[in-house]
């Protein structure tokens, strides 16, 4: 067996281990085997992050740093990202089973949401008040809104990553990020960039660990002032409650079950194409998977038939390889709720055209693109997110239905719509409850477009022009420019 590869906390501008010993071990989905270990922080090791962001927030080396300085520093750490796209995106393949071209493409991207950033950081402006009292000059700034806490999962890391910690950093706010104790590597190899870019000691730690030692005493310190939290709405609740202990700022970024709407005027292959990214992309394991396909029935038949061929087609295995088309998934569990899943669709009269078990003949978490028909929008499969390549379709009648059904759900954050009607893609997109939606296209992003939800897929907004607002408070200075004394305050006139 080959030496495995060994990963340090990086706290306060330092490498090093976590104060209590205890070492994770990644394991890589694509074999089953361990290939990497990694130091795991204690409440020890969370205290020093936070009083070393809490010390550099208010030293002259990152506080008096002009805003275009910082901007500086995030354009160098955009092209360390860059640079090493290829490296970091191998490595989280490795650490998450994804596919290199898409980790190796989305790292490279993702320098481009730090530009977006960095180019905002002197944007960041105040204002002079027409304020109705006389001899009074009044404005308002934008202040860093302090320690950040950035929590991000495994399945997008350098993307979610980007969304917090550009924003902060744009802010001259300071930042905790805590990577997911599934398959860290990615965010502790980015560590090394955040350290050659050349922020100060302090500015940004990176540390990764379990919910009891790391993740529950990071979210209720109480020098924590916001927490920008990606994963699943039942670790979100805890979040929320800890938060009661420093009435920290939240933004929720968390799962969803996301409707795509064909009509029966839609462009066949391009609405496939849409279903097949929105579902079997990135094997399943995004927050945006368009996992309910609601389709019109006039063309129900043809979507399926297209569908279950495309599907047989699709090439499942090593995520390494630059011809396959579907690697495994990060982790057995999943594998676990989809069999579970299903099991109790095919109870409630659902019928499976293609896949549904894992794979026989490969090693690792493999679990092909399968497809469910459905015919009770109660159906398990329609209603549960599995985070894995399982698409459910529903078929429907009228346009009012399909918007019925596809805001008959827990979940807000994705939704698509096929159609080449132009006033019914409008009418239809302005009805659907979801925080995205995108028409005759699915799972673009831009740092230039806010992301986020509704309802269990959270609140807040990440990306575009005001997420760096979001991480300032408003401060306001009252002025008087009267060469008369301040009035007696007992004295009315």
């Amino acid at each position: 067996m080959s030496e495995l590869s060994h990963y340090s906390l990086y706290i306060d501008g330092v490498f090093s281990e976590g104060q209590e010993g205890q070492i994770g071990e990644s394991v890589n989905p694509a074999t089953g085997e361990v290939w990497s270990t990694f130091a795991c922080a204690s409440e020890a090791d969370v205290d020093r992050a936070v009083e070393a962001a809490t010390r550099a927030l208010h030293e002259p080396t990152w506080r008096d740093l002009s805003q275009s300085a910082r901007g500086r520093l995030l354009y160098r750490l955009a092209d360390l990202i860059a640079d090493a796209a290829d490296a970091i995106g191998r490595v989280e393949t490795r650490d998450s089973g994804k596919l290199a071209s898409e980790t190796i493409s989305q790292t490279r991207y993702v320098a481009d949401y730090y530009r977006y950033f960095a180019g905002l950081a002197d944007k960041v402006e105040g204002a002079v008040l027409p304020i109705d009292k006389p001899d009074m000059h009044v404005y308002t700034e934008r202040m860093p809104i302090g320690v950040v806490a950035a929590i991000v999962p495994w399945n997008a890391q350098m993307f979610l990553t980007a969304t917090k910690l550009g924003p902060a950093l744009a802010a001259g706010c300071t930042v905790i990020l805590k990577a997911s104790e599934i398959a860290p590597a990615p965010m502790l190899e980015f560590a090394r960039l955040i350290d050659q870019a050349g922020f100060p000691p302090g500015v940004v730690s990176v540390i990764t660990g379990d919910a009891e030692h790391c993740a529950i005493p990071l979210t209720r310190h109480r020098a924590i002032d916001r927490i920008a939290f990606t994963g699943g709405p039942e670790t979100a609740r805890h979040v929320v409650r800890n938060s009661a202990e420093n009435f920290a700022v939240l933004s929720l970024e968390l799962g969803g079950k996301s409707p795509i709407l064909v009509f029966d005027d839609t462009n066949v292959e391009s609405a496939v194409n849409g279903l097949i990214a929105g579902n079997w992309g990135a094997s399943g394991q995004s927050c945006v998977a368009g996992s309910r396909a609601l389709v019109q029935r006039g063309v129900y038949p043809h979507i399926v038939e297209e569908l279950t061929a495309r599907a047989r087609q699709i090439r499942v295995g090593d995520p390494q390889d630059g011809d396959t088309h579907m690697g495994p998934l990060c982790t057995r569990a999943q594998i676990d709720l989809i069999e579970k899943t299903l099991a109790r669709s095919l109870e409630q009269g659902a019928r499976i055209c293609t896949g549904g078990s894992q794979v026989p003949d490969l090693p690792g978490n493999y679990f092909p693109p399968t497809l469910v028909e459905c015919t009770d929008p109660a159906t398990e499969t329609l209603k549960t997110e599995m985070f894995g390549p399982v698409m459910s379709l529903l078929p429907f009648d009228t346009e009012e239905e399909a918007i019925r059904l596809a805001n008959d759900s827990d979940y807000g954050l994705g939704s698509g719509v096929f159609t080449e009607n132009l006033a019914r893609a409008h009418r239809v997109s302005s009805r659907l409850r979801a925080g995205i939606c995108w028409v005759n296209t699915y799972r673009a992003v831009s740092p230039i477009a806010p992301f986020g939800g509704y309802d269990c897929s959270g609140y807040g907004r990440e990306s575009g022009l005001d997420s760096v607002m979001d991480y300032t408070r408003t401060r306001t200075t009252w002025i008087s420019t009267s060469e008369a004394p301040m009035a007696n305050p007992f004295v009315m006139r």
